[in-house]
């Protein structure tokens, strides 16, 4: 493993977001050391510093393209190994705000499996890139610094029952998730630390795989149900590799799904509709639930602040983490990626100040997608702005509309899928359509006091459970 910082770069977590960002490093400096905590499996694996592995994952439609762009060849890889491959619109039921989304082909190829396995075939492809070593099971105490501290100049790292050490590096990059210590090496260093953004959501999952009869959900490969202020749960079944299914369950604002198993059905019954619940009673469960806990939307403005250090940068979680429900997480993280990339194809060190310009850029629409979605919720708190009032009153009208339009159903579930921009929805044509034909709906209303399971499941006629 290289010691030096000559044209050696550094890497601060081996997650997807730090597996991404080695590749496109690896490209320029003509070493790049990855440093991780847990020692990482050899192959797909669940591991501590990834507690939401087991749960089910949505790779956006944009997350495919980029990963392709990065990784050339790793879609046939993912689907050679068992991921599942459909259209984002006609491969999956969008039952939002209590409307089902009229749906066909969009030409929108999605893929569909598990973190684990997408994760382990990363790791495959990026350890076999030339200059890139892996130093796992290994501790970031903290940064080194120049003597006036205007420039990182590498890490030190330490492993249980080992003396620490210190790799020299021209650039470090942070991609070690929610829990990043940047904010307070910043200040070891005589930094303020970035302006913090927070909404808070105390989300909670509950997660359990499940082997369908044949054809249940017919060519479906993944089910989507939101959740609304009448009803502020949701759930998801997603087809995986080896047969199986992933259902999970969600709740905001402390409503966790439970993960007893008589008591995990009955809170899949309490959903709008009967699709989740279908599948559970029918479904032969594979394992036990596991719970996961998220507490809040966090993103730390680094492109605000004014003082930074050279030779450090931060990516992904670590910079902007997103409620997980609407699984916005590795897509944004490989657009970030693809941004250091596109900054460092011009052959000089990346300057902080237009790659942290250029992540935010990347970071705006997830961050305004989620949070605003957020913010429906009396009980979550934040600013809601006139603009955040109309756009979530609006969705709810389009939902309806689109129940009947492929064409609404077609550009929301690109908005969604972080492939058109969120204004895309307010184009006049479509406002128009969303004004006439959207009338009706009743999603947005606040239940009138406290939380009550939805009423009783409501059976539609496009609903086939074979």
């Amino acid at each position: 493993m290289p010691d030096e910082g000559k044209d050696h770069a550094v890497v601060l977590g081996a997650s997807m977001a730090g597996l991404l960002t080695a590749t496109v490093l690896s490209r320029v400096y003509g070493s790049v050391t990855l440093v991780e905590r847990d020692v990482l499996p050899a192959g797909p694996g669940h591991r501590r510093g990834v507690p939401q592995s087991r749960h089910t994952h949505a790779l956006l439609a944009s997350g495919v393209r980029v990963l392709e762009e990065l990784l050339p060849g790793l879609r046939a890889e993912l689907v050679a190994a068992g991921a599942r491959q459909g259209d984002l619109l006609a491969n999956i039921r969008w039952l939002f705000s209590e409307h089902r989304l009229s749906r066909t082909d969009i030409g929108q190829p999605m893929l569909f499996c598990g973190r684990q396995l997408l994760e382990g075939q990363v790791r495959d492809r990026v350890r076999k890139l030339p200059g890139v070593a892996f130093a796992d099971g290994q501790d970031v105490i903290g940064l080194t610094a120049s003597a006036d501290r205007r420039r990182v100049t590498g890490v030190r790292i330490g492993a249980e029952g080992s003396a620490d050490r210190v790799i020299g590096a021209d650039l470090v990059v942070d991609t070690t998730g929610r829990g990043s210590r940047t904010p307070r090496w910043l200040q070891e260093l005589g930094y303020r630390p970035a302006p913090v953004e927070k909404v808070t959501v105390d989300v909670g999952y509950s997660t359990r795989a499940y082997r369908l009869p044949e054809g249940f959900l017919g060519e479906d490969r993944l089910v989507l149900h939101g959740w609304t202020p009448r009803s502020p749960r949701a759930g998801a079944i997603v087809a995986v590799e080896g047969g199986r299914h992933l259902v999970t369950l969600a709740g905001l604002l402390g409503d966790h799904p439970p993960t007893d198993p008589r008591a995990f059905e009955e809170f899949a019954g309490t959903l709008h509709f009967p699709d989740i619940a279908d599948a559970v009673r029918a479904g032969e469960p594979l394992d036990e639930a596991v719970a996961f806990r998220y507490p809040a939307n966090v993103r730390h403005h680094y492109e605000r602040v004014r003082d930074f250090p050279d030779g450090l940068l931060v990516l992904g979680d670590a910079a902007c983490a997103f409620n997980p429900a609407y699984g916005q997480g590795i897509t944004s993280s490989a657009l970030q990626a693809r941004a250091l990339g596109r900054l460092l194809a011009g052959g000089q060190p990346p300057d902080r100040r237009s790659f942290f310009r250029a992540a935010a850029a990347a970071v705006d629409d997830p961050w305004t997608i989620s949070t605003g979605s957020d913010l429906l919720f009396p009980g979550v708190q934040g600013r809601r702005t006139p603009r955040i009032r109309f756009v979530n009153a609006y969705l709810a009208r389009l939902h309806a509309a689109a129940e009947a339009d492929p064409a609404l159903s077609e550009a929301f579930v690109r908005v969604t899928g972080l492939v058109a921009p969120p204004q895309s929805l307010l184009r006049p044509d479509r406002m128009v359509k969303v004004l006439l034909r959207g009338g009706g709906t009743h999603a947005v209303e606040p239940p009138a006091s406290g939380y009550t399971p939805s009423s009783p499941r409501v059976s539609d006629r496009n609903h086939t459970p074979g």
